[in-house]
């Protein structure tokens, strides 16, 4: 304003200053100088700010452009996000599987805005590709690529979205129809978690390949191309769809199984059903056997065995002693079927009361005794002398159980001897590595009686041994076949044993080389444990030289 006002002065005057007009042009050059001066100082300070402020907002705008660039991607996440969500809903919507991939085609075409989309399968020997489903066009005769193709290969090797050209094998759903832009196609691989998940035609329950390719095409002469946003997305519902595949395989496996159960459950209900029709009819015919046919072989041994105290003929000896024989095995063969019958629908029970232990052992020797002689063996018994007198247990299962060792005994031993001993066991003594099953206990209120039975008989093969216990059962080498029986004894006196908490067990080195029986069983202790008089009375039931106590 001051260099203005001198400016003008000088305009307005031509001619000679005056001395006032002077003095005022001084002034007013002097104050212009000085505001000058005081302007530039001023600036000095005033242009960094200028600048400052300008950087800064140049600053602000790159960060708010920025933001807005991070804001869209937010956005896009967002609808990403929700896209999946609700494509994961239609896909999870069902467990069929055929339902799935439709679903996950057509949705995935409807957000993405396709032209195609395709899925391809491997087939059952698992060296191709097999087109399973399509997005536009029915799948009549599938078509099959090679697995071993680079761009097949070039997909399963990775985990993302894989751009492959128009022209590739898996992009050929249909004929090209573009004119001038060919279409961008992505291909994707989708984990098949060790199942086929599908079956088409002959497809197998389990895959060769556990990889699927989802081939995905946009639309042809477009300026469209695949963002990076789209792409995730492919990548994202690529593994929703494995899952879900997965989670129907797994139903699918579990109601067959379920089916298969129901069946199964079915089939054990009637067998069930069938086996106690069964053993109930079974039953009816062991009472009516049992009471039907023991009482009439009762009478003809009886009747035989008083005929033969008659006078005879040697013949008719002959036919009496074959009628008694053969009615003795019958008994006994109809014995044996009753109890094995009783063991094994479970309705046997053993007596317990006490008993005189040391006189079952002389009375199964004396039963055995006349047969022996008529073969010439010598029969022994050994006692120990801690055997108690009296014991608690089924006296009359005991016996049994002695007399048929002691009788196979004497019944395979042509000539020699045959030995019995019974003595007590320590429970810790008794463990046998060949019966796992057999934990004997010791107790105040129970003993162990192990009882022993050697022969000099024909001996038994080792690979015979352990099928001597089982029904029907004979050995194939060293015993005589005029003397084997029905193959039931041995078989019963094991189901008694393990009623008692026993062990029962063959020994034999061979053939020809004699035979050792051996068991064990748990019995109660009695009143007495005395065995002095037992002793004295032996000799006189067995005779001289045939007992050693």
């Amino acid at each position: 304003v001051l260099c203005g006002a001198t400016h003008l002065i000088n305009l307005w005057t031509f001619t000679m200053h005056s001395k006032t007009l002077a003095i005022v042009m001084t002034v007013a050059k002097i104050s212009t100088a000085v505001v000058s001066c005081a302007t530039a100082l001023m600036l000095v300070h005033i242009i960094p700010d200028l600048l400052s402020v300008k950087t800064r907002e140049l600053f602000l705008k790159n960060k708010a452009e920025e933001l807005d660039r991070e804001m869209g991607l937010i956005r896009t996440q967002e609808e990403t996000g929700r896209h999946v969500r609700m494509l994961t809903h239609e896909i999870r919507s069902t467990l069929d599987r055929t339902t799935i991939l439709r679903t996950t085609l057509v949705e995935l075409g409807r957000i993405l805005g396709l032209d195609e989309c395709a899925l391809w399968m491997p087939s059952r020997a698992g060296l191709n590709l097999q087109l399973s489903h399509t997005l536009r066009r029915q799948v009549n005769s599938p078509p099959v690529v090679p697995i071993n193709l680079p761009d097949v290969q070039k997909v399963f090797n990775s985990n993302r979205a894989e751009r492959i050209l128009h022209t590739s094998p898996l992009a050929m759903i249909r004929p090209y129809s573009g004119r001038y832009v060919p279409p961008e196609v992505v291909a994707v691989r989708v984990p098949l978690l060790h199942l086929s998940n599908v079956q088409i035609n002959d497809w197998p329950e389990l895959s060769a390949r556990s990889f699927a390719v989802m081939v995905l095409m946009l639309p042809p002469d477009s300026a469209r191309k695949w963002h990076y946003h789209e792409l995730e997305l492919v990548e994202v519902v690529a593994d929703q769809v494995a899952v879900a595949l997965s989670h129907a395989a797994i139903l699918e496996e579990s109601m067959r199984a379920r089916d298969l159960l129901m069946e199964q459950n079915v089939a054990l209900d009637s067998a069930r059903r069938e086996a106690e029709t069964a053993i109930r009819a079974r039953n009816d015919f062991l009472a009516v056997m049992n009471h039907e046919m023991r009482t009439p072989m009762n009478a003809i041994i009886a009747l035989s065995s008083l005929l033969l105290e008659t006078e005879l003929t040697p013949e008719q000896r002959m036919m009496v002693e074959t009628v008694l024989k053969s009615s003795n095995l019958l008994a006994a063969l109809i014995n044996d079927v009753l109890d094995l019958s009783r063991l094994e629908d479970g309705s046997f029970e053993l007596e317990n009361g006490p008993f005189n232990l040391q006189a079952v052992f002389n009375e199964v020797i004396n039963l055995v005794r006349p047969i022996a002689a008529v073969k010439k063996l010598s029969v022994t018994l050994t006692l120990s002398p801690d055997l108690p007198l009296y014991a608690v247990g089924d006296e009359k299962r005991l016996m049994q159980l002695v007399l048929n060792i002691a009788g196979n005994a004497v019944k395979f031993t042509k000539e020699g001897c045959v030995s019995v001993s019974a003595s007590t066991a320590r429970p810790d003594m008794l463990r046998d590595p060949r019966a796992l099953e057999f934990y004997p206990a010791s107790g105040d209120g129970h003993f162990y009686l192990h009882v022993q039975v050697k022969d000099t008989g024909c001996g038994i093969s080792p690979q015979d041994v352990p099928h001597l216990f089982t029904k029907f059962a004979h050995a194939h080498s060293g015993t005589d076949r005029s003397q084997s029986g029905t193959g039931l004894g041995l078989a019963i006196c094991r189901r008694f044993v393990s009623l008692m908490h026993g062990h029962i067990w063959l020994e034999s080195e061979g053939v020809g080389k004699g035979c050792t029986a051996n068991f064990i069983v748990r019995l109660g202790v009695g009143g007495s444990t005395s065995t002095g008089p037992q002793k004295k009375l032996l000799p006189l039931l067995m005779g001289p030289g045939e007992i050693d106590c």
